[in-house]
């Protein structure tokens, strides 16, 4: 099997407020979306952050349960450490809660937000040959 991610989907609770904190409010573009289900955003090239209305799910998933961090985080890399705290700043205009952005023992400078569902996005500027992988 090849490795490949193409589409990140996050259950959320409320989906307008979801479309309302990431399409109006961080200006991301949908390429679908379809009202009380789902919106979909292109995020990379061959990658889909998906949208997913809590009760449209739970039809095709079962249970969803909420409660805690969840044990992940996404990932929003720049270019500069300037523009780590650009992208906060525009999530934090948004309506996220943003954990402050600092240098990291590994090198680089990241921060966090949480979004209304409270997952939590690092945007992550990564000196290292990856980070310049990873922009577009």
């Amino acid at each position: 099997m090849e490795p490949r991610l193409n589409v990140v989907t996050l259950v959320v609770a409320d989906l307008e407020r979801a479309r309302r904190f990431y399409v109006e409010g961080l200006g991301w573009p949908t390429a679908m979306d379809v009202a009380g289900e789902v919106v979909m955003v292109h995020v990379g090239a061959k990658l889909v952050l998906s949208l997913w209305a809590e009760s449209q799910a739970r039809a095709e998933i079962g249970p969803v349960t909420r409660g805690g961090t969840p044990p992940f985080t996404l990932a929003h890399c720049v270019a500069t450490p300037e523009e780590v705290d650009a992208v906060l700043a525009t999530a934090r205009a948004a309506g996220a809660f943003v954990y402050s952005a600092q240098r990291r023992d590994w090198g680089g400078y990241s921060g966090y937000f949480a979004d209304p569902d409270g997952f939590r996005w690092e945007v992550a500027f990564n000196p290292h040959p990856i980070g310049g992988v990873l922009l577009p």
